[in-house]
């Protein structure tokens, strides 16, 4: 079953019998539970707006906003860089960090609704923390309470959205979560466009808004059914096989089920989940599920976009609101991307679209990185109308990434983990992800000041990295029943001689 080598692999190629409908009940869990993706995209397009808006600069960094406003002698790189401001954006991020491991401990005994209303709740605490802030330490505890709330949600929603999608159609429907993140980005671009309108309170108006996808989130937790794996999980048994009576909108499903007990019960042998993910016949998750793919998501560069576009752009020349509309445009691409992703993920594969992608990627980081050295430095302005050609670069880097590592590196880890470490892998994919997006968080603009154009190059050579890392380590998971994975190893030149190795030991 998903334990490997535990599991009686006979029993377990039953995928063929599987079967299912599409109804509305599983469409209306599926969608209220990708909500959490809202919480996660509304902070990321909202926090870069707010600090480049003048009145939150002139009440908490009145500094950075004189350096603004009256241009000092240094590179334009540098208009921003302060970190203080920068641990306004990664506070969070450190925060989501910590809970995901309180998180892992409810999604596994209380099941994966538990942690999405958790994180609701702490979410909307935090949007009120903010938007009543009077001094910096309430702007950092606000960013605390919202990053636990990004902690249990990143942590829960993935694996709800894997865990009630058929095997056929997993990728599209794990990836509702990546399209609620774009949609949550884009629209907190909007709003930051409007609220920089309203003097001098608008930028409390774009924090407070927070609380608004926090209550979607919290009140269709509320209604939202537990998946069949977990209810098994907790023993369940009756209560499950209903459920999956229901998603799948078909009596028969005893060979699902019974794969589901099986793996439930090779987790129930299972005392210590983290440790377990460290064995040698879990090394292929923990390399590439729970370590590389979620620290490559954040090295792409993508995520320094989102933080901190509306302030890029501003940086590169851009006037305020040009910078905010510049960077509304390339979070629509970003929507656009994810509705392109959901479409090819089943139909190319997720290597496919992870080597395409890192082969773009590279090239625009490259163009990108190039064209500044060549035009742009100090105390010059940027023309028009390459400024232009260079948010066009960016927003297809964008439409690169969002239909590739943006959804991909939460897909393919909610797939690779069997049942007894599932809930502590996803822990550490959650942790290794906002580790490092706290760490992109701290360091971009000081980077960006001191790198200057290389950081894009800096960029281009990670991404060169990571395409290799996919090409030589990641099989292929396309439509492969999540129970079934573990098969995946056995077949690959490198991970076999892991698993073939624990197989030998545990016959003996």
């Amino acid at each position: 079953m998903a334990g490997g080598a535990l599991a009686d692999e006979g029993a377990l190629k039953r995928a063929h019998l599987y079967e299912h409908r599409i109804t509305s009940y599983f469409i209306f869990a599926c969608i209220v539970g990708s909500m959490g993706g809202s919480l996660f995209g509304y902070d990321l397009g909202v926090s870069g707006g707010v600090t480049s808006m003048d009145d939150f600069l002139k009440e908490f960094f009145p500094a950075i906003y004189k350096r603004k406003q009256m241009h000092l002698n240094e590179t334009d790189y540098c208009k921003y860089d302060n970190q203080i401001l920068t641990l306004f954006t990664s506070s969070l991020y450190f925060a989501g960090l910590i809970s995901t491991f309180g998180a892992s401990y409810v999604t596994r005994i209380y099941g994966r609704r538990g942690s999405i209303l958790v994180g609701s709740v702490s979410f909307f605490l935090g949007g009120v923390i903010n938007a009543a802030a009077k001094n910096i330490l309430m702007l950092i505890l606000g960013r605390i309470f919202l990053g636990i709330g990004i902690g249990f949600g990143n942590q829960a929603v993935p694996l709800y959205l894997s865990e009630m999608a058929p095997a056929k159609i997993r990728g599209t429907v794990n990836q509702l979560f990546q399209l609620t993140t774009c949609i949550g980005i884009l629209v907190a671009n909007l709003i930051n466009y409007k609220t920089e309108q309203i003097h001098p309170w608008g930028w409390r108006l774009s924090l407070g808004l927070a609380t608004v996808p926090a209550l979607l989130m919290f009140f269709g937790g509320l209604v939202l059914p537990e998946t069949p794996n977990s209810l098994v999980e907790q023993g369940k048994l009756e209560k499950a096989k209903a459920v999956l009576i229901k998603v799948r909108g078909t009596n028969n499903i005893e060979a699902e089920f019974q794969d589901l007990v099986e793996a439930s019960e090779a987790a129930r042998a299972v005392k210590n989940p983290f440790r377990n993910l460290l064995a040698r016949r879990n090394r292929p998750q923990l390399v590439i599920g729970a370590i590389g793919l979620p620290a490559f998501q954040q090295l792409t560069g993508m995520n320094s976009f989102l933080f901190y576009a509306p302030v890029m752009f501003q940086s590169l020349g851009f006037g305020g609101s040009a910078s905010l509309i510049s960077s509304t445009i390339t979070n629509a691409a970003l929507v656009v991307a994810a509705i392109i992703s959901m479409y090819s993920a089943d139909k190319f594969g997720r290597r496919f679209l992870l080597l395409e992608a890192s082969v773009e990627m590279f090239c625009y980081m490259v163009v990108v990185g190039v064209t500044l050295a060549l035009k742009f430095g100090e105390g010059k302005e940027l023309p028009k109308s390459l400024g232009l050609i260079l948010v066009v670069l960016i927003c297809l880097f964008v439409l690169a990434y969002g239909r590739s590592w943006g959804p991909m590196g939460w897909l393919v880890p909610s797939e690779l983990f069997p049942l007894e470490t599932r809930s502590a892998g996803q822990s550490v994919v959650v942790c290794v992800n906002l580790f490092f997006t706290a760490l992109i968080a701290q360091c971009f603009l000081v980077s960006l000041c001191h790198l200057k154009y290389g950081i894009f190059l800096l960029f281009a050579g990670l991404i060169f990295g990571m395409g290799s890392f996919v090409y030589f380590l990641l099989p292929e998971t396309k439509q492969v029943p999540i129970e079934e994975i573990y098969l995946l190893w056995r077949q690959h030149w490198l991970w076999k001689k892991y698993v073939e190795d624990c197989d030998e030991n545990s016959n003996r």
